[in-house]
């Protein structure tokens, strides 16, 4: 995998860190090429950004072994056994200390122009690089930023040799990289645009930042329609049975979105979740729920039954439309997208609109012709046979409807930055048809 440029690579690492959000991270960049990406990542998490410098300590006469390094604060990491086998004394370490010192502090003041750095103690931090040769400078970043107080290191880079995870094991708590190529020579070779960052594009993502967690705005400038979310374990009642579910609605949310997961899921997919957070942040609510009880989800005839769950869903939707007088939309995947585009072909359901991720919508058989609901078809290009079956499907729709194809994705949409798109189309889909203009 190559990468346009450093924000490419960004906001594709940002996709695969998108579990680290209900975390409430710091992120922090590795000065200077990782600050473009780690702003990205900033930006999509939702999370303030902060550079973390830090100073290698060099063996004299052998600068590129390192016994030890720096960081803020007045942090210090030690190696012991390289000390203990370059036979170093403290008369030579602290003069080594002090001079790295003095262009630490140098660096610093130069990179955040009086503002003060942020406090990392309890906190997770997702230390940031635009890649990894080494691994000895990330790996140092992690160990200070460990000496700092944070709970938990997450390493995150575009790009690194298969072999980096041992390298910096040490050091991180968690290692996200989104390419690990065989034959791994540099980190450019893997960018189309690697030209140096310069100390005042860092200084300008650094002060854009600032500026953006001062407004208020958690997202780094894009608008939401809700205020905060507040998720809840309900109790589903569909049709006299008790179903496990997560109801989260935003402040002022002026629409629900309930999941129908597919066969071998769950409400606790990770997949359903991502999209689900997006839509809470543009302000939609979402219900998450499983659609069988576990003693039904033994039975595999029970999770391919789409009559029976499609009357399933139908039946929780009437139990959420009794408790919120909300518009709602159905957000299907794989074989639960059968059952979301068959109960929305009952009348009585009243759904606004249907988005299906990587979707059977042929297994809702001949109901297909019976939905009026706004429908929006998601599919892998490189998931070629579930693509047919879902061309054909819309060709027996009569509702408005669409067809995304997200190219080179497959049926779990797990490439990188695959389920982001996905979250994007669904978001703008839903935003088209489930709200209106407050009155």
């Amino acid at each position: 995998m190559v990468f346009t440029d450093r924000a490419d690579a960004g906001r594709r690492l940002a996709a695969a860190l998108r579990h680290v959000k209900a975390e409430q991270p710091v992120v922090l960049g590795l000065p200077r090429g990782g600050v473009p990406v780690a702003s990205q990542v900033a930006r999509a998490l939702g999370a303030p950004l902060d550079v973390i410098v830090v100073r290698k300590l060099g063996v004299p006469h052998h600068r590129e072994l390192a016994f030890g390094a720096i960081g803020e604060g007045g942090v210090r990491v030690i190696n012991e056994d390289v000390v203990r086998r370059a036979r170093l004394d403290r008369d030579v370490i602290e003069p080594i200390a002090t001079a790295e010192e003095a262009k630490l502090d140098q660096q610093a003041r130069r990179f955040r122009e009086g503002r003060p750095r942020l406090p990392l103690e309890g906190r997770t931090a997702v230390v940031v690089d635009d890649g990894i040769a080494t691994g000895a400078t990330a790996s140092a970043a992690c160990q200070v930023v460990r000496a700092q107080g944070a709970a938990r290191v997450v390493l995150a880079v575009p790009v690194a040799p298969p072999e980096a995870a041992d390298r910096v094991h040490a050091g991180a708590d968690d290692l996200v990289c989104v390419s690990s190529p065989i034959g791994f020579s540099s980190v450019g070779e893997w960018y189309e645009d690697f030209s140096q960052t310069s100390d005042e594009e860092v200084v300008s993502l650094l002060e854009e930042a600032t500026d953006t967690a001062a407004s208020g705005d958690p997202a780094a400038g894009r608008p939401t329609s809700g205020g905060p979310a507040r998720s809840t374990e309900v109790e589903v009642d569909a049709g006299g049975i008790p179903l496990d579910g997560d109801l989260t609605l935003p402040e002022g949310a002026r629409a629900i979105v309930m999941f129908a997961h597919g066969s071998g899921s769950s409400r606790h997919s990770p997949r359903n979740r991502q999209v689900a957070a997006a839509l809470n942040e543009e302000g939609l609510g979402t219900l998450l729920f499983d659609l069988l009880t576990p003693d039904e989800e033994s039975d595999r005839a029970n999770v391919f039954d789409i009559a029976a769950l499609s009357r399933r869903l139908a039946d929780a939707t009437h139990w959420l439309r009794g408790r919120r007088s909300l518009p709602i939309g159905y957000f299907g995947a794989s074989t639960g997208a059968a059952a979301a585009l068959r109960a929305a072909a009952s009348a009585d359901t009243d759904v606004a609109a249907v988005v299906s991720r990587g979707g059977r919508p042929d297994l809702a058989g001949d109901a297909l012709s019976d939905v009026r609901a706004p429908t929006l078809l998601i599919v892998g290009g490189a998931d070629s046979t579930v693509l047919d079956l879902n061309r054909r499907a819309q060709a027996q729709l009569r509702c408005e409807n669409g067809l995304e194809v997200i190219p080179g994705a497959t049926h779990l949409f797990e490439e990188p930055g695959a389920l982001e798109d996905v979250a994007e189309l669904a978001r703008s889909w839903f935003t088209s048809h489930l709200l209106t203009p407050a009155g």
